[in-house]
């Protein structure tokens, strides 16, 4: 099995870095972008037991969730130019 440092990502909002991993029922979520090279790549070594955190993925607290889901057609280094530049 091979693991990445990435192995798990805790719940901080990767916009203005707050921690929601206590509260997580009052919002914030891991939103799944659209599927980059890098991220066909990481589900390919997936499948031969690699594990970490999909590369295609970032949390995102209740205040820059919505603005995230709006962007997930792209993938997330395109959404986060976006958001930062709304910021």
């Amino acid at each position: 099995m091979f693991i990445n440092d990435d192995v798990m990502k805790p719940p901080i909002c990767c916009i203005c870095g707050k921690i929601f991993l206590d509260n997580l029922a009052e919002g914030g979520k891991l939103v799944y972008f659209k599927k980059s090279e890098e991220g066909k790549e990481f589900e390919e070594k997936v499948k031969e037991g690699f594990v970490g955190h999909h590369p295609d993925t970032e949390w995102f607290c209740k205040e820059h969730l919505q603005a995230a889901e709006k962007y997930k057609k792209l993938e997330l280094s395109e959404a986060l130019k976006l958001l930062k530049l709304k910021k």
